[in-house]
Order: structure tokens, then C-alpha cells, then sequence
């Protein structure tokens, strides 16, 4: 009996061992940095709808913060949160410090949704997040148009096999995740804001 009662206990000990490695990890399992260095679980947000930026302030983009801004007190009550991530890796595009960076973004194009401490998103110290979010949504082209053809030239000459990588490609990249916690969208910074915000509307409450 005894012997039968350490087989069974050992087998128990080896199913929740199982279990736990195959227990898929979401965004509500990771915890990120708020202005302030404080650990802000990404659970706060669950029933939410998400649009996950990387940002930049001095980039040809930035203007997409006044589109940004517009979308969130459009959406905001109908369950959309912005969650803005400056990054400095793409042209070292969002030089200064975490308050200088929101000073700019709030005196300029007075945004008001939630910003986050500054963040690699490739890399051996990418984020988490981003490392999550590339996870589910690779990068699927620039689109067309004389911005995308840019980008795209402009990527090629940095490494030719560029496109077959799931990389961030430049500031501006946007993850829409729906209230169940998928990641269903990524938007490229090339992509038209009004897409943007139609594509995050139909996902709202």
C-alpha cells in the first residue's frame, strides 16, 4: 500500500510539473515598468482593450501622438487603453529621460494615456512584452505607398533578410490586443491611422 501511495503522489508531482510547463503564458502574466520604476502587472488591465506602442519623440512619426491621443477620448469609455512605450533604439529617436520624454507628450500633443518607462523591444534586453507581443503577430510588410517603399529601402540596406524576421522594425509599431487578452492586430508604423482606429473600434464594447 505504501509502495502504490509514493507511485501515485510521485505521478501526481509529475502531472502538475506537466501542466505547469505547458501552461500558455498571457500578457496578464507580465509585469512591466511604470514613469516612476515601479512593477505595474499588465492584470490591471484584463476586460480591456489594448494598443501597445513603441514610441519615439523626435522621429518622422511622432505626429502620430496627436492620432493616438484623439483615438483614446474617442474609444477610452468604450474599453480602449493606450499604453505608451518610448524606445530609443530605432535613430536614437527618443533621446532624454522618462520625464522629459512625457513632458514633451503632454505639452505638445497633450496626451493623457498611461506611459511607461523606456524599453528595448529587440534585443538581448528587449522587453518582455515585446518579446510576447512578436510572439504572436510578425511583421507582415510596410503596406504600399512612397512611405512604405522608404521604409522597406531603408530596412534592406540594414539586412537584407529583414522582412522574414519578426523584429520591431521602427517607432511607432502598434500591437492591438482584444478585452480576452489575444494579440489580433499589428499595425506597422506606415499604416493609415484612420485603419488603425477602425480596426480598434470594431474590437470595443
Amino acid at each position: 500500500m505504501k509502495a502504490l501511495t509514493k507511485i501515485l503522489a510521485a505521478a501526481a508531482i509529475g502531472l502538475c510539473s506537466l501542466t505547469a510547463a505547458n501552461a500558455q503564458k498571457t500578457i496578464y502574466d507580465i509585469t512591466v515598468k511604470d514613469m516612476d520604476g515601479n512593477d505595474v502587472s499588465l492584470s490591471v488591465y484584463k476586460g480591456k482593450v489594448l494598443l501597445i506602442v513603441n514610441t519615439a519623440t523626435a522621429c518622422g512619426f511622432t505626429p502620430q501622438y496627436e492620432d493616438l491621443e484623439a483615438m483614446y477620448r474617442k474609444f477610452k469609455d468604450k474599453g480602449l487603453v493606450i499604453l505608451d512605450f518610448p524606445c530609443n533604439q530605432f535613430g536614437a529617436q527618443a533621446p532624454g529621460s522618462i520625464g522629459e520624454i512625457d513632458k514633451f507628450c503632454t505639452s505638445k500633443y497633450e496626451t493623457s494615456f498611461p506611459r511607461f518607462d523606456k524599453v528595448d523591444v529587440n534585443g538581448d534586453d528587449a522587453s518582455p512584452l515585446f518579446t510576447f507581443l512578436k510572439s504572436k503577430q510578425g511583421f507582415k510588410g510596410f503596406g504600399s505607398g512612397a512611405q512604405s517603399k522608404f521604409m522597406d529601402e531603408m530596412m534592406k540596406k540594414q539586412d537584407p533578410d529583414y522582412a522574414s524576421k519578426p523584429d520591431i522594425k521602427w517607432n511607432f509599431t502598434k500591437f492591438l490586443v482584444d478585452a480576452q487578452g489575444n494579440v489580433v492586430a499589428r499595425f506597422e508604423p506606415t499604416a493609415s491611422m484612420n485603419f488603425v482606429s477602425n480596426v480598434v473600434s470594431s474590437k470595443l464594447y
